[in-house]
């Protein structure tokens, strides 16, 4: 990956991040706020209902103590009270009672209760005359508290009120009166609601959630009228049944989250011991604003986001520009240097890192120039010693014979001239010899200094390596020495390059006749050739004796050999044609483990370009 993608990864990962985490921050903090508002607002709501729930109560408790000190009761509670007996029969004529009182407090429930709790009359059901009223344990004690919660019995349903107690005492035997009100949808609609908010009642009874029995101020009688289905509070409502406890939960009108709602059931409970679960108030608050709200965050959120993502690629382009510009001049300026342009220079404006980070690159060249120019002066020292030392050393041994030739002609012809002819025809013969080994070192001297210049053209690599293999292929299975097996590994896609084909050869044939000489045993000769960077590698490796490092470091030098017959000039001439081709040789060798001597030569595109034209 360049550095201008990571850079972009970069910028783009850290705005992703950024905008990611901000987000996350708000939609927490929203959520927040909004789970708080809605638990103030419902708790609102309850303290409303109760206090409408108290207010109510005291209205139907007040209307009940008018009704129970009303004449019409106190007359009958003295009839009553001043009869010999107490009979169904003698309050027959309060049959109607009960119903025109409560027509006129306008009470949905009343009924007149005698102190041995049978009903005198009922202005909700006027059958109950006569019968018992089994609603309450003790009529006396509930006639001294204030208004409660209870379900009521009709003729054929049951309804859910808010009732009062009251008694008329009048003699030994009291007068009760029960009054109360629906705890319907006009109590509910008695509520003052706010946006998004709204009551619901459920009537408990039955041991099994019933859709009729939830009533809905907004949607008629009871909520199965309307459009949404009453099903879905069951769930809700069946916990509260169940637990007997205030209860929360989300409910799911449809695959819209902006339709949900978020239901708190209260129960609500009567009078008694056990106080029986009689309904559950539903606070209802929709999710609509907190849902849009989010969904406008998350958006916003995206914009920003996908804002600052452009901002990254721009800005990230702008640093890269301006980072990557100097990076890149400086990678040219070292491929240039590694190439040997070791007088490279590169300009970066500025005080920055950068521009002092490119004058330390132009220092260090000027350094390496300056360092080359004394390396070369000493290797030129040291080649111009090791030349001397060699020349002396070469004509020293054929100096050493003429001169002893020489004094023996002079001794012979002053001590015994009849002798000198034969000493004469023997010295000849020797100088003749020694003068012919002298021409032949002046010879390979000359011919290493006259090395020809590279006549390049096109150049099958493959093709090349192949026919040097097949020069040496008799000699490699030569009856009276160990066989050489020789492998080929050529890589087909090679081009061709721009070379010499007789120095290349030459070279490849000095490289192949050292891999024989260094297996007088057999081995394995494997000629392998394979492109790398845009250039192309000749290897030649053999499975011989090796060489040591001192051996590999000192092999290329010219008149350097570890042969007890060579000349020491086969590898210095292979390295000046791989050089004047503007190529590298390198040798890898460890001693009975074989040796690799490698090979790189530039394409030169270039050059075949023109050669082609």
């Amino acid at each position: 990956m360049t550095f201008r993608r990571k850079l972009l990864t970069v910028f783009a990962l850290t705005v992703f991040l950024s905008v990611a985490a901000v987000t996350g921050l708000v939609l927490a903090v929203t959520r927040s706020a909004f789970e708080k508002t809605e638990g103030q607002r419902t708790a609102a709501l309850i303290t409303q209902f109760q206090q409408e729930f108290k207010h109510q109560g005291e209205e139907v408790a007040r209307r009940v103590d008018t009704i129970a000190a009303s004449e019409p009761v106190t007359r009958m509670a003295t009839t009553l009270n001043g009869a010999a007996s107490s009979t169904p029969a003698d309050s027959a004529g309060y049959f109607e009672l009960a119903k025109s009182m409560a027509e006129s407090r306008q009470f949905d429930f009343l009924e007149l209760v005698d102190g041995h709790g049978t009903i005198i009359s009922s202005a909700q059901w006027p059958a109950k005359f006569g019968y018992p009223e089994a609603a309450f344990e003790n009529l006396s004690a509930s006639s001294e508290q204030g208004a409660f919660l209870k379900q009521e019995e009709l003729q054929d349903s049951t309804a859910l009120g808010l009732f009062a107690v009251r008694a008329t005492r009048v003699g030994d035997h009291p007068i009760y009166v029960i009054g109360g009100r629906r705890l319907d949808k006009s109590f509910l609609s008695a509520l003052d609601l706010p946006v998004d908010m709204r009551a619901l009642l459920y009537q408990n009874r039955g041991d099994h959630f019933s859709p009729d029995l939830l009533l809905d101020p907004s949607s008629g009688e009871n909520i199965s009228e309307g459009v949404k289905p009453a099903e879905k509070f069951a769930p809700l409502i069946e916990a509260v049944r169940q637990y007997n406890q205030e209860m929360t939960g989300i409910v799911h009108w449809s695959s819209d989250q902006a339709d949900d709602e978020v239901f708190h059931a209260i129960p609500l409970r009567g009078v008694g011991k056990e106080r029986p679960l009689l309904g559950i108030l539903l606070i209802g608050n929709s999710r609509r604003s907190y849902v849009e709200l989010k969904r406008h965050i998350r958006a916003s959120a995206l914009l920003v986001g996908g804002g600052g993502i452009v901002l990254a690629i721009l800005l990230s382009s702008w640093v890269a520009a301006r980072v990557t510009r100097p990076v890149g001049q400086l990678a040219r300026a070292a491929r240039s240097v590694a190439a040997g342009n070791w007088d490279t220079r590169v300009e970066v404006p500025g005080t920055d890192e950068l521009s002092q980070l490119a004058d330390s690159f132009n220092r260090m060249t000027t350094e390496l120039l300056t360092q080359k120019e004394r390396l070369v002066q000493t290797e030129r020292v040291a080649a111009w010693r090791e030349l001397a030392r060699r020349l002396a050393h070469e004509l020293k041994n054929p100096l050493f014979p003429l001169q002893l030739t020489v004094e023996n002609l002079v001794r012979a012809r002053m001590q015994s001239p009849e002798q000198f002819d034969e000493v004469f025809r023997e010295s000849s013969r020797t100088l003749l010899a020694e003068i012919s080994n002298l021409k032949a070192i002046i010879g390979r001297f000359s011919e290493f200094s006259k090395m020809p210049h590279p006549q390049l053209q096109q150049v099958s690599v493959n093709e090349l390596v192949r026919g040097v293999a097949q020069l040496f292929q008799a000699q490699l299975q030569a009856p009276g020495r160990e066989p050489i097996d020789c492998k080929f590994e050529f890589d087909e896609r090679l081009g061709p390059i721009a070379a010499d084909p007789e120095l290349l050869h030459r070279a490849l044939s000095n490289l192949v006749l050292n891999a024989m000489d260094a297996m007088p045993k057999g081995g394995t000769l494997t000629l392998r050739t394979k492109p790398y960077d845009g250039k192309v590698i000749i290897e030649i490796a053999d499975t011989g004796s090796g060489l040591t490092r001192e051996e590999c470091e000192r092999i290329f030098t010219p008149y350097y050999t570890s042969k007890q017959h060579g000349t020491g000039l086969g590898l210095a001439i292979v390295q000046s044609v791989v050089s004047d081709h503007g190529g590298r040789i390198s040798v890898q060798s460890e001693p009975g483990r074989g040796t690799t001597f490698m090979i790189e030569l530039p394409s030169n595109p270039d050059t075949l370009q023109g050669t082609k034209s």
